[in-house]
């Protein structure tokens, strides 16, 4: 037997986009959690904390330095068999990966393949596409926080083709064409819709940089000189920001057909498999399907994969509330809530408890991940009728068990983030 509700180590990853020292809140939490004292460099950047069971970059028990999977395949009731079976998470794995983000520099443009298209990238460029499982992915704001995500409406990017010289120019008149007389349709999803949008972003994606590049240079000048077409004013201070991140680059062009959202500490998107899309900044919770699987096309100096982009999108284009995720109570609770995206491998529920107070949640019938954000307190469950207790402090995590309730308990005021998964 094992404690049913432990500590664990997340992993930190230092990409160049993440944000610097310790303005970054996966430094914080990182720094809080590590088992020995962490020092944190005050010139490097500080981008994901990773929660979970990715082989890339597993999470480890804080008593015991094994990794959470090792653990979890010698104690499988842990995860539960319903969640072992339905999901087939062998040798200790769970479904969902749960990530800390603090994003100063712009993401890449990108998407995640659904599982048909993992396994096939999978099997023919596995150095490049290290699992075959898809990863559709949802992001809950902890500070103020920007993307890209989807595709807009196709009356929005037909305003951007009328009013924008060097956006039209990069695309065939023919398709533009097509493009336009089509834009007011009543089916925007219709077939021969996706179809010429798919044709419209195709085009762009490709273009040959001898023909970008200078489009893109007369068009940054223009923001600068502020010479703006009513539409453009919506994208005129995203678009210089993107270039002077990714001077030259064809993602630069990608404002004009993406939606841009703006939220606020506690709104949420969620990404289907094929949907694209781009982190711009600030700090986030994330969580996915247990994969690492990325697809760019654009703002990255990382492989680009553009074929594999234009084919796998659904070229569904919509205002961006089809993309947000809206927090219910959980169980009724006034201090609990629930983000629960369409899909089976997790939700997260965010904990948020003032002063002097308890919050008990009923056991989950599948593993769950617990990250302090704010302020400290307590956690209590049972192991075998005997009363445990551990310390809620910035940064800890904990691995809850299946089939364990457990208890929040504050003086102070404690915010948490529990992502878990259930046999629904």
């Amino acid at each position: 037997m094992t404690n049913a509700v432990f500590p664990i180590i997340p992993t930190t990853q230092q990409y160049d986009w993440g944000k610097i020292g310790l303005q970054s809140k996966v430094a914080q939490f990182s720094k809080a959690s590590s088992a020995e004292k962490l020092s944190i460099d005050e010139k490097a950047p500080y981008a994901e904390l990773w929660m979970g069971t990715h082989p890339s970059s597993p999470s480890r028990l804080l008593v015991s330095n094994d990794t959470l999977s090792q653990h979890l395949a010698s104690y499988e009731y842990l995860v539960g068999n319903a969640i072992i079976e339905r999901f087939q998470s062998t040798d200790g794995n769970i479904p969902f990966l749960f990530k800390v983000l603090a994003i100063e520099k712009a993401l890449s443009i990108q998407t995640h393949p659904d599982k048909a298209m993992a396994e096939r990238l999978h099997a023919e460029q596995p150095k490049i596409y290290k699992d075959s499982n898809h990863k559709p992915e949802m992001a809950i704001a902890l500070t103020p926080f920007a993307a890209l995500c989807g595709f807009r409406p196709l009356p929005q990017i037909a305003a951007f083709l009328t009013s924008t010289p060097e956006l039209t120019s990069l695309i065939p008149t023919n398709v533009a064409s097509t493009f336009l007389s089509i834009s007011n349709s009543h089916t925007p999803t219709g077939s021969d819709e996706k179809a010429v949008l798919k044709e419209l972003f195709s085009a762009l994606m490709n273009a040959e940089e001898s023909k970008f590049v200078p489009e893109l240079n007369k068009l940054i000048q223009r923001y600068k000189d502020r010479r703006l077409q009513d539409p453009e004013e919506e994208v005129r201070d995203l678009i210089l920001k993107l270039h002077e991140q990714f001077p030259g680059d064809i993602g630069v062009f990608c404002p004009f057909v993406l939606n841009y959202v703006k939220m606020q500490p506690g709104e949420a998107i969620f990404l289907g498999a094929g949907e694209p899309h781009a982190y711009i900044y600030g700090d986030i919770m994330e969580c996915m399907a247990t994969s690492d699987n990325v697809i760019r096309a654009g703002l990255t100096p990382k492989l680009r994969d553009i074929p594999n982009l234009v084919s796998g999108l659904t070229y569904i284009a919509a205002d961006p509330s089809k993309h947000l995720v809206k927090p219910q109570p959980y169980h009724s609770s006034s201090v609990s809530t629930i983000y629960d995206p369409p899909v089976p491998e997790f939700s997260v529920i965010h904990v948020k408890l003032p002063k002097e107070s308890t919050e008990i949640h009923e056991a989950v019938q599948g593993p769950s991940i617990v990250i302090v954000t704010a302020g400290n307190g307590q956690i209590r469950w049972k192991d075998n009728g005997t009363e445990r207790e551990d310390q809620l402090s910035l940064g800890r995590v904990f691995f809850v068990g299946a089939g364990v309730p457990v208890e929040f308990k504050t003086k102070d005021g404690v915010e948490t983030f529990r992502a878990f998964v259930e046999n629904n």
